[in-house]
């Protein structure tokens, strides 16, 4: 596949060598002296462009008439719009990826503007820290559909409600696929009629909105609270 990737910064540099160990081609296009000096160190020098990204004779020059994607991560939103906007209706790139740096302009970062994925880091990071504030000792694995599904790791406390259960027998989320059980080191394919034990390892597809629920499931039964006699 082949990449461009304008902005060579941290981001754009860490990806470019990303791509590269996977085999991709990979071009990165930067303008700033400084930053061309760096990345001479860590990027094979024909992989490198100097010049602006947002210039339509730049990128033909970095060959983005037959790039697959191109990833526009500068510093700056109004420069990666730019270019985002070019690489999609000046130059029909099929796959068109935006950096956000402040998340008080996600609603430029749109197909209209061009673009076919915005990452927001502010927001992502946000969501990623709250989620494990919530979720006790779950283990986020993967994120698939822009996070919105979560690929999860999970134990099954000795007082959960679905220890020592039947999967048939428990509640699982409307949006939650449990894919395996680790036990003892050994994976075994779930079906309906699997024991769950405790100390079993749960990995599980499951929809954002259903994570807590997923978590109570496996976790620990809260204990009734009586009011007491008068």
């Amino acid at each position: 596949m082949f990449v461009i990737i304008v902005g060579g910064g941290n981001t754009g540099s860490y990806l470019a060598k990303l791509l590269l160990d996977a085999g991709h081609l990979v071009k990165v296009v930067e303008e700033r002296p400084g930053i061309l000096d760096k990345i001479k160190d860590e990027i094979p020098p024909e992989s490198i462009i100097a010049g602006d990204g947002s210039s339509p004779q730049v990128l033909e020059a970095a060959g983005v008439l037959k790039a697959n994607v191109l990833a526009a991560v500068t510093g700056s939103d109004e420069t990666n719009l730019v270019i985002t906007s070019l690489a999609r209706f000046e130059f029909n790139v099929p796959r068109v990826i935006a950096r956000l740096n402040n998340p008080k302009n996600v609603w430029l970062f749109t197909p209209e503007m061009g673009v076919d994925v915005a990452l927001n880091q502010a927001d992502i990071l946000a969501r990623l820290v709250a989620e494990e504030m919530s979720l006790g000792d779950m283990m986020t694995l993967l994120k698939l559909r822009k996070g919105e599904y979560s690929l999860v790791e999970e134990k099954v406390h000795p007082l959960s409600p679905a220890s020592s259960k039947f999967l048939r027998e428990l509640q699982i989320p409307s949006e939650c696929v449990i894919v395996a059980v680790i036990r003892k080191g050994q994976l075994i394919i779930p079906h309906g009629d699997t024991v769950l034990q405790p100390a079993d390892e749960i990995l599980a597809l499951v929809h954002g909105s259903q994570l807590a629920e997923f978590a109570a499931m496996l976790g620990p039964k809260e204990p009734v609270v009586r009011k007491a006699d008068k």
